[in-house]
Order: structure tokens, then C-alpha cells, then sequence
């Protein structure tokens, strides 16, 4: 029995959906990291509860905020993207989250940049605010450890391949560290948008770009670049054909960075042939119902995914084009310029 909401919800579901392919479920993922960085923060004597704790947040990690200010006994104060919906601004406000959502700008660079430049400039003027840091502060890799205790055991094999979006890079981060230290050999492979700077692919644009979450307009230094063995970068129609299937074949109704995973995760276990020896993981963030008009009501036929021709492989972000493409990110890496010179 769990003694609060928050820590039932940083405890997903590992369902095996068919030989050799499995999702680490989670209701709302980034509970799991915020839940640690504040416990973690608190144990430093960094925070105390009462103190205003604040970030910018495109949906997930609002969420996980505020439930950990509640839980703690914290002041929340989001600065919301134009991706926190009535639904979830609602819901943030009810749990006594102060929700800022400044107007959008049509360059999604500059409305991440802006939002982080409110929630410094906030706590600059206010001395019991502490800036939360999602995107560089690796104590949100925390959380995650006693996920990969429960995947690791689960699973009760000696080497896996997992795949998640990289967003701020806490999940795969952590999972992968996390499962390492277990002993469990781990290949990690991310998925990124088109448009993102996080890998290089800011060039290509993706006209109907909805999966900001998993990539970025703006550096993170919480990325663990030298963990990844490949990338792959896909785009909308990808990703949504990959939701779609989930649901209908797996009866898993996940958002759409999900279903990007999922469609990477799903190549990989085929090309193993869906080996129980080296099974293929992925992350599943949260729901689907942020993305049910946009995603699994929308009037647009599914896509049927072209796997002889896709993905594409590249070594240079000049390459690089929809709908899905993927690199040996150990071979490649330095032909990618990516943030803070980590390409």
C-alpha cells in the first residue's frame, strides 16, 4: 500500500506485449524524478518545505511538481508552455500550483528560452524560490534507480536493449545508469523530433512537430550523450502510426512519444527476432489523452509505415529528412554538432 498518490504513480507497469518486446508503462513518468530531486534537495538542506519551488514545463514535469510540492508541503510555480492544456492546467491549479503561461511564439527555441528566462528571473526576486533545474540538474536521475531495480528483476536477464524519447534526458539517463550498476548489460538507444537542437536535426523541419517533449529548442545539460549507442529521429506521422498501433494491437493507450518509441523498440526486437535472451525495453511516458484529437481522433489516414525503406541511415546531420531516419551515434557522434560541444 502506497501512503500517498505521488509514489504510487512513480511505480510504472512492465508488461510484456509480445516475445521479446516489453514497456516500462508509466501513468505520468516525470512524478519519478521530480519526487527524487526534491527528496534529494531536501536531505542537502537546499530547500525547506514552505520554499516555492518553480520550472518550466511543457506538461509531464508539472504535473510531477506539484505533486511533490503537495507531498512535501512546497509552493509550486509553473511557467507553462502552450502544450499545458485546460485539462492539466486544472489539475495543477487544484493541487495549488501558481500556473504562468506566457503567450506563445511561433519559434519554439525562443519560447523554451523565454520560459526559463521567467522562472530565473522569478526566483531571482523572490529568496525562498529555488529553480528546480529539470533540464541540468541530475539528481532527477535519482528516481529511476529503483525503476531499474524493478526492470532488472523483472525481467531477470543479463543484458537488454531500451529505448525512450531523450527529452531532458533523466529517463534514459537514469534508467540506463541505474541498470548498469545492477550488472545488466545495456544498449541505450534514443528518439528524437525533427527540429530539435539536442541532436542536431534543427535544420529539418516537421510541419506537424507535436513531440517537443522528447527533443529540445534549447541546450540540456542533463544529457548523457556518450551512453547513447544509436538515434533515431522520427517524425509526426511516425510517431502517431506508431500510437495507433499500440493501442489497437497492445490495448496501450500512450502519447505520442510513446508510440515513436515503440515503433524504434518494435525494429529492433524483429531484426533480434524477438529474442528472450536480449529483450527490447521502452519507455512509455504517460497517457494518451493529451494527444486524443490531435493523434488518435484526427481526421488524417494512419500512415502504413515503410520499414524496407526506413529508417535511413545517416552520418551527418545533412542527411537527414522525414520520415524516420537512425545513426550509430558511438561510430557518428562527432559529425554532430550538438550543445556544449558534446557532439
Amino acid at each position: 500500500m502506497f501512503s500517498h498518490i505521488a509514489d504510487a504513480l512513480a511505480v510504472p507497469d512492465i508488461v510484456r506485449l509480445e516475445a521479446g518486446l516489453y514497456v516500462v508503462r508509466f501513468e505520468s513518468m516525470k512524478v519519478t524524478s521530480a519526487l527524487a530531486a526534491v527528496r534529494r534537495l531536501m536531505a542537502e538542506g537546499v530547500i525547506r518545505p514552505g520554499d516555492t519551488l518553480v520550472d518550466s514545463s511543457s506538461g509531464v514535469y508539472a504535473y510531477g511538481l506539484a505533486l511533490a510540492c503537495k507531498r512535501y508541503g512546497f509552493e509550486c510555480r509553473i511557467i507553462a508552455s502552450p502544450a499545458v492544456d485546460a485539462t492539466l492546467k486544472t489539475q495543477l491549479e487544484l493541487l495549488g500550483a501558481v500556473v504562468d503561461q506566457p503567450g506563445s511564439s511561433p519559434d519554439a527555441k525562443l519560447d523554451q528560452a523565454g520560459r526559463v528566462e521567467l522562472a530565473v528571473e522569478f526566483v531571482k526576486n523572490h529568496p525562498r524560490a529555488h529553480w528546480m533545474r529539470q533540464y541540468h540538474d541530475q539528481g532527477h536521475y535519482d528516481g529511476y534507480a529503483p525503476v531499474a531495480r524493478q526492470l532488472a528483476e523483472g525481467l531477470g536477464t543479463e543484458r537488454l536493449t531500451l529505448v525512450g524519447g531523450v527529452g531532458t534526458g533523466a529517463s534514459t539517463g537514469g534508467l540506463h545508469r541505474g541498470l548498469t550498476e545492477l550488472g545488466v548489460q545495456t544498449e541505450l538507444i534514443g528518439v528524437q523530433p525533427f527540429g530539435s537542437v539536442s541532436f542536431a536535426s534543427q535544420a529539418v523541419e516537421d510541419p506537424e512537430f507535436l513531440i517537443a517533449g522528447i527533443g529540445s529548442g534549447i541546450p540540456f545539460g542533463n544529457i548523457a550523450y556518450e551512453a547513447y549507442r544509436e538515434i533515431h529521429w522520427m517524425d509526426f506521422t511516425y510517431a502517431r502510426s506508431g500510437c495507433i498501433e499500440l493501442l489497437r494491437e497492445h490495448c496501450v493507450f500512450a502519447g505520442l512519444s510513446s508510440g515513436a518509441a515503440y515503433v524504434v523498440a518494435r525494429w529492433h526486437a524483429q531484426r533480434r527476432a524477438q529474442s528472450t535472451e536480449h529483450p527490447v525495453v521502452f519507455i512509455a511516458p504517460d497517457t494518451g489523452h493529451r494527444y486524443l484529437n490531435e493523434v488518435f481522433a484526427g481526421p488524417a489516414p494512419v500512415v502504413e509505415r515503410d520499414e524496407q525503406q526506413y529508417p535511413r541511415r545517416v552520418t551527418t546531420p545533412g542527411e537527414l529528412g522525414l520520415p524516420w531516419c537512425v545513426t550509430d551515434w558511438q561510430q557518428h557522434r562527432a559529425g554532430f554538432p550538438c550543445p556544449g560541444g558534446e557532439g
